[in-house]
């Protein structure tokens, strides 16, 4: 693949990697910068280019990972938006599906959340689609029209239409869409649901079409600008996006579908987890991502990602899950992820007696209190600091104050709790690790997987300092510390493959396609329907090269929710449709501890096009022992007291070397914290293997 350049922006910092084809790695954390996410990655750019002496024109891909989608839905900054729907169903968006849950369950004063679009601008048309796709009633073209003109008036930059069952038959869409464009200034977007996502369940896919015209004009013009600013700076390699299955788009397909790239960032760190899992033979494992604003955990089982088709935008619920009716339902594939506003930044405060930690972050302008740029809230880091688990002459781009982090714990924590603040420095990491737990248990206990069998994987800038404690807390025996473990997304970027899926609703009884007379013709149908998909993803790459995954979602007959089951390669028959069933059956008693063989029927069929990466050169070695770093010690807060304990660099790591706990490992992103009755090896590729004693 020759020279790759990788960035991950996130809500604190903006990590850029590069790797030759020698497998020589360079890296930068530099602070985002949120007017203009651009400012901040080509700082890191201009800094990776200048330390390799690599020339702009000599890289060949560029590939990044980016919060944009996920910021615009929650802060609410997309573009002005109109929805048509069918007549009859003009309030679905206002109704939504809501669940009160946590503390608002008993909250008097309760407000709803606004609906994502406002009823002045939602309008119904005359026409029906029978759920067959039979026309029950032609699209009134009259009426369509009209409304066309109050769009107009409207001055909207992006337009959704989401029609009862255009899923089945997407002509009346595709009409008045027509009809629309037409009415409206040139450069207008105009999304239907039949392009985005054309599967049943007409609430799901309206929100999730109104979201992709919400964020795409804005994901749009924030690649054109990225584009130009890479080309000012000599960079013309082909720009890819992470999407949220854990692929990466073109950029024009990212702009075009934006709401594929929801999860772009918490993705890659997936990705990485798998990648580094598998060079160590590593099949089982849990990520476990800790940046500056939110923790993620993902499970990766059979060294593959859980992969997800429908989930919550800005949803709530225990444990850091996000409970259907708490945000916007959004359905495309995504890693399933579990994710808590816990971060290295986020502000810990005391209210009514009580200690908090997050959600809310200080983010990178001003960040914590330790950066010195005007931070005055203490946060998850100024208590790591405080603790001795992090250096404080170097962290990214600059050095941490500890006397600045002594002075904010003191002021907002240790005083109203009337305790030191050494104490009130190691409550919020406590309650930090408890918090982070959440999204652990969510992947793993609360869908009936013991974890202790799975390595933890820790990547980003926080994650290795809390990594063992968080392993301790679940009876994780194992864990590993990937090399640039503090800019792990942006390395997991590096190898993500061109991907993209399409879906199309197929509903048919299993038993119908293996026992009835007529199966032959709708296996063969179901087959037409493969190689529909399978021209329509390669065509959205560009490429006849592609590999394509075939997959089919089963669930009972009479329920509402399928699993996804992948198909064997070679021609659909009724061999591989018992298997694809067998295989259902044994997901839903492994999920829900429930032996059922009811009668189960087809819901969609989904194809998934991947074109490899390709080799990104030989992993980069570890350097020799003393290649740079010194040995010390460190006062650092372990089991509650403060102990002198060795610190040691990274890069003075050299392969075979078993550093052991109590001490402390650190490097320019990140710091490692070994605790007692844990021991490590430094393996071939500089990864750092825990073990945890059995005494």
């Amino acid at each position: 693949m020759g020279i790759t350049l990788a960035s991950d922006v996130g809500g604190t910092f903006t990590d850029v990697v590069l790797t030759a084809t020698d497998g020589r790695v360079q890296v930068a954390k530099t602070l985002t910068t949120p007017d203009d996410p651009t400012t901040g990655l080509l700082r890191g750019v201009e800094q990776v280019l200048a330390a390799t002496g690599v020339q702009p024109q000599q890289v060949e891909r560029f590939v990044h990972a980016t919060t944009l989608a996920t910021n615009v839905i929650l802060e609410r900054t997309g573009v002005p938006v109109a929805f048509i729907t069918t007549e009859g169903f003009r309030s679905m968006l206002a109704l939504g599906r809501q669940a009160r849950v946590e503390e608002e369950r008993y909250d008097l004063a309760y407000e709803r959340p606004e609906p994502p679009v406002p009823l002045s601008h939602t309008f119904a048309v005359p026409e029906r689609i029978a759920a067959n796709g039979e026309v029950l009633r032609p699209l009134d073209e009259e009426a369509a029209a009209r409304i066309a003109s109050d769009i107009a008036a409207l001055g909207v930059e992006a337009v959704a239409i989401c029609l009862l069952h255009s899923y089945v038959n997407p002509v009346h869409e595709q009409r008045l869409a027509e009809i629309v464009q037409a009415a409206l200034p040139e450069g207008t977007t105009v999304v239907t649901s039949s392009s985005v996502w054309p599967e049943l369940g007409e609430y799901e896919r309206a929100t999730t079409t109104l979201m992709s015209a919400y964020v795409g004009p804005v994901m749009a013009s924030y690649l054109r600008r990225l584009g130009r600013r890479l080309q000012d700076l000599g960079i013309t390699a082909p720009v890819h996006v992470m999407e949220s299955a854990g692929g990466v788009l073109p950029a024009t397909l990212a702009a075009s579908r934006a709401v594929y790239t929801i999860e772009s960032g918490p993705a890659a760190g997936v990705i990485a987890a798998a990648r580094e899992g598998a060079r160590r033979g590593l099949a089982d494992l849990i990520s476990f991502d800790m940046g500056g604003t939110t923790a993620k955990a993902g499970l990766v089982r059979g060294g593959r990602p859980g992969i997800t088709h429908e989930f919550q935008v800005g949803g709530k619920g225990s444990y850091g899950g996000r409970r259907p009716g708490t945000g916007v339902p959004i359905k495309v594939p995504a890693i399933d992820l579990a994710e808590v506003g816990s971060g290295g930044g986020s502000i810990a405060w005391v209210e009514t007696g009580t200690l908090r930690v997050g959600p809310r972050s200080a983010g990178a302008d001003p960040g914590p209190a330790c950066y010195g740029r005007g931070g005055e809230y203490p946060t998850v880091t100024d208590a790591n600091l405080v603790l001795g688990y992090l250096a404080p002459d170097g962290f990214g781009e600059f050095t941490l104050s500890e006397e600045k982090a002594r002075a904010a714990i003191e002021e907002h924590v240790a005083r109203p709790l009337n305790v030191d603040v050494i104490e009130a420095a190691a409550a919020i990491h406590d309650i930090a690790n408890a918090q982070m737990g959440a999204a652990v248990h969510v992947v793993t206990v609360r869908r009936g997987i013991d974890p202790r069998g799975f390595t933890l994987v820790a990547l980003g800038g926080a994650a290795p300092t809390h990594v063992a404690r968080l392993a301790e807390r679940f009876g994780i025996s194992r864990v590993l510390v990937p090399p640039k473990a503090g800019v792990g997304s942006a390395v997991g970027l590096l190898h993500a493959d061109l991907a993209i899926e399409r879906a199309k609703t197929f509903l048919a009884p299993v038993n119908h396609l293996l026992s009835c007379s007529e199966s032959r013709d709708a296996l063969g149908e179901l087959a037409e329907v493969f190689e529909e998909l399978e021209r329509a993803a390669l065509a959205d790459l560009e490429t006849d090269k592609a590999e394509c995954i075939r997959a089919v979602g089963i669930r009972f007959i009479g329920q509402a929710h399928a699993f996804t089951i992948e198909l064997p390669t070679g021609p659909i028959t009724p061999g591989t449709l018992r298997h694809a069933a067998d295989e259902f059956y044994k997901r839903y008693h492994e999920s829900y501890g429930i032996e059922l063989r009811d009668p189960a029927e087809l819901t969609t069929a989904r194809v998934r096009a991947v074109l490899p990466a390709g080799s990104q050169g030989p992993p980069p070695s570890a350097p020799p022992p003393g290649a740079s770093g010194t040995t010390g010690t460190r006062r650092v807060w372990l089991d509650g007291a403060m102990h002198e304990i060795p610190t040691l660099a990274r890069d003075a790591c050299a392969p075979g070397d078993t550093p052991s706990g109590p001490c402390v490992i650190t490097e320019p992103q990140c710091s490692l914290l070994i605790p007692p009755g844990w021991h490590g090896a430094v393996d071939d590729h500089g990864a750092i293997v825990l073990e945890r004693s059995t005494a």
